[in-house]
C-alpha cells in the first residue's frame, strides 16, 4: 500500500488557505483505488507563501499512520476554527500565542524549577514561604509580559516604563520584606530578593539600553544574589536540610534554568510584533480637584525692554551700598536705636533659667522608645526576642531550653529573669538594665551597654563586655571558673560570693589602664596598680 499527500498553498491567502488531500493507492502510484478523504483548512500563518504544490509518497502504508494523518488534520481544522488569523492578535493574550514554542518552554521553566522551590519552601513556612510565594507571583507576571511582546509593537522609553509596571510592583513587595529590623530568616529574604532582578533581561531593547545582553543580565544578577544563597547553604549545611534544599533549587531556577530558557529563545532579547498593537503610555496625572490655580503670568512690563540708560536705573547689591557710602551721607542714619529693655541680657524670655515646674514636667513625662514598640517574644522558636522595653521590672522568661537564645535590645531601666538554661544571651544598647539568668551554654554577651549590671545563678563558660561603660557582673560559686572579656569598656567590677555562706560579696575590680614595657626583645603588659598612703 502507498499514499500520495498533497498540499496546497494559496497566494494570495484565501479564506480556505491550506488544502490537504491524500490517496491511498494499491501497488502503484499510477493505479489509484479509492480517494480516501479531502480537507481544507486555513492557516493564517503561512499566507505569505507563495503559491506552490506539495507532493509526497509514503510506502508501506498501514492503518495507523492513517489515523495519526486524520488527527493531524483535524488539529488544523480545529486552530481554524479558533479564528487565528494573519495580522489580527486575539484581544485576551490567546491561546494561540500561548501555545507558542517559548511561551510553552517558559510553562515548563515554571512547572518544574519555580513549583520546586515553592514546594521546598513549604517545609519550611514562615518569611521563606512568603517570598517564595513572591518569585512565583514574578514569573508568572513575566509570562504575561512575555505574551503581551507577541501582540504589541516595541514602545518608547515612556511606554515601557509602564509596561514593565506589573513586574517592578512584585520586585518591590519582595524587596520590602528585607527592610527594617533583620529576622532568622534575613539570608532568605534577600537571596530571593535580589534574584528577582534577573527577571528584567526582559527590558533589553538593545545595544545602547545600557544594560547588558540578556544571557549575561541573568548570570550577572545571580551572581549578586548568589553571595546570600552560599551563606545559607554553609549555615544550614548540618543543621536543616530543607534550608540546603531550597537554596539548590533557587539557584536551579536561574543557573541553569531561566539562563538556558533565554538562551534558546531570547538570545538577543525579546522580539516585538511588527503588526500589533501599540502599547500604552502612562496616563498623565490630572489636576487634584479642590487644588489652588496656577498663579497668573507676570504683567507685561516685565518682559517689555527698558529706555532708561543703565547709569539711571537703581543700583542694587553691593553697588547700591558703596553707592550709598560715597554719598555722604551718615552711615547710621537709617538705624534703630536697640534700648536697654531690648537687649538679651535684659529680657525676661530669655534668662535661661529652668524653673521648678519645668523640671518636674519634663520628669514626670511618661517615658517611650523612638525606636520602635516594646516586645517580649519567642521568634522561629530558637529566640527570644526583648526589644525597647522602659521602665518594666517584672519582665520574665520562664519557658525556654538550651536550643533557644535571647536578645535583649534597646531596653531601659528594667529588669529582666531568665528561668531556665539558654543557649546565648546577648545585652545589646541598653541603659540601667538589670539581667538575671540561672545557666548559659555559649556565652553571655554584653555590648554597647552603660550602667548594666547582670546576675548568673548557675554557671557560664565565656561573659564578654565590649564597648560598655559601667557593668557590675555577679558570679555565683558555679560560674567562678568562667572566662571574662573587655574590650574598650570602663567601669567593670566583678563580684563573688565570700567565703562564708551568709558572708558580703566581694567586689572585685577589672583593669581598664595598662602598661607596655619593651623587656627582652618584646613587649610585657602589665595592670596599672594604684597604692595608696
Amino acid at each position: 500500500m502507498m499514499l500520495l499527500l498533497h498540499l496546497h498553498y494559496d497566494s494570495p491567502p484565501s479564506p480556505r488557505g491550506l488544502h490537504v488531500s491524500y490517496l491511498v493507492l494499491l501497488e502503484s502510484p499510477s493505479r489509484p483505488i479509492k480517494s480516501s478523504s479531502s480537507w481544507s483548512s486555513s492557516l493564517g500563518v503561512i499566507s505569505t507563501m507563495s503559491s506552490s504544490v506539495h507532493t509526497y509518497f509514503v510506502t508501506e502504508m498501514d492503518d495507523n499512520l492513517v489515523k495519526r494523518l486524520e488527527a493531524a488534520v483535524a488539529r488544523l481544522e480545529a486552530l481554524s476554527a479558533g479564528g487565528y488569523r494573519q495580522g489580527v492578535a486575539p484581544e485576551d493574550g490567546g491561546d494561540a500565542f500561548a501555545m507558542d514554542p517559548s511561551i510553552v518552554a517558559f510553562d515548563d521553566l515554571i512547572s518544574q524549577c519555580v513549583n520546586r522551590v515553592t514546594s521546598a519552601a513549604e517545609k519550611i513556612g514562615g518569611q521563606v514561604l512568603d517570598v517564595s510565594k513572591i518569585i512565583s507571583e514574578a514569573f508568572d507576571v513575566q509570562k504575561e509580559l512575555l505574551i503581551k511582546i507577541k501582540q504589541t509593537q516595541k514602545p518608547d522609553m515612556a511606554g515601557m516604563v509602564e509596561f514593565l509596571k506589573p513586574l517592578n510592583e512584585v520586585m518591590a513587595k519582595a524587596s520590602a520584606l528585607t527592610e527594617g529590623r533583620r529576622s532568622d530568616s534575613f539570608l532568605h529574604l534577600k537571596t530571593g530578593a535580589d534574584s528577582l532582578a534577573a527577571l528584567a533581561w526582559i527590558a533589553y531593547t538593545g545595544k545602547d539600553c545600557g544594560m547588558s545582553m540578556p544571557i549575561a543580565h541573568v548570570e550577572e544578577s545571580w551572581q549578586m544574589a548568589e553571595f546570600y544563597c552560599n551563606k545559607i547553604l554553609v549555615e544550614y549545611r548540618n543543621k536543616d536540610a530543607n534550608h540546603v534544599e531550597w537554596a539548590k533549587a533557587l539557584k536551579e531556577l536561574y543557573v541553569p534554568g531561566l539562563r538556558d530558557y533565554v538562551k534558546s529563545h531570547h538570545r538577543l532579547g525579546p522580539v516585538w510584533s511588527a503588526t500589533g498593537k501599540i502599547a500604552a503610555s502612562a496616563p498623565a496625572k490630572a489636576p487634584t480637584p479642590g487644588a489652588p490655580a496656577p498663579p497668573p503670568p507676570p504683567p507685561a512690563s516685565l518682559f517689555t525692554e527698558t529706555t532708561q540708560p543703565s547709569s539711571s536705573q537703581p543700583k542694587v547689591g553691593m553697588s547700591a551700598v558703596f553707592q550709598e557710602i560715597s554719598s555722604g551721607k551718615p552711615v547710621t542714619a537709617g538705624l534703630r536705636k536697640v534700648t536697654d529693655d531690648m537687649k538679651t541680657k535684659n529680657r525676661v524670655d530669655r534668662s535661661g533659667v529652668v524653673t521648678a515646674a519645668e523640671k518636674e514636667s519634663r520628669a514626670g513625662s511618661p517615658a517611650f522608645s523612638k525606636t520602635g514598640p516594646p516586645k517580649l517574644e519567642l521568634q522561629m522558636g530558637r529566640k527570644w526576642v526583648v526589644e525597647n522595653q522602659i521602665g518594666r521590672n517584672n519582665l520574665v522568661i520562664d519557658d525556654c531550653d538550651a536550643k533557644q537564645s535571647v536578645y535583649i535590645y534597646g531596653c531601659k531601666n528594667s529588669v529582666l529573669q531568665i528561668q531556665g538554661k539558654v543557649n546565648n544571651i546577648t545585652v545589646d544598647k541598653c541603659t540601667k538594665m538589670g539581667v538575671v539568668f540561672k545557666d548559659v551554654v555559649a556565652a553571655c554577651e554584653i555590648v554597647n551597654c552603660s550602667g548594666v549590671e547582670v546576675q548568673c545563678q548557675g554557671s557560664a563558660p565565656t561573659i564578654s563586655v565590649d564597648n560598655t561603660s559601667g557593668c557590675q557582673l555577679y558570679l555565683s560559686k558555679d560560674a567562678l571558673e568562667a572566662s571574662i572579656t573587655t574590650a574598650k569598656s570602663s567601669e567593670t567590677n566583678v563580684l563573688v560570693p565570700g567565703s562564708e555562706p551568709d558572708g558580703d560579696w566581694i567586689e572585685q575590680a577589672l583593669p581598664q589602664q595598662y602598661v607596655h614595657v619593651f623587656k627582652d626583645g618584646q613587649f610585657v603588659t602589665t595592670p596599672v596598680s594604684h597604692s595608696g598612703a
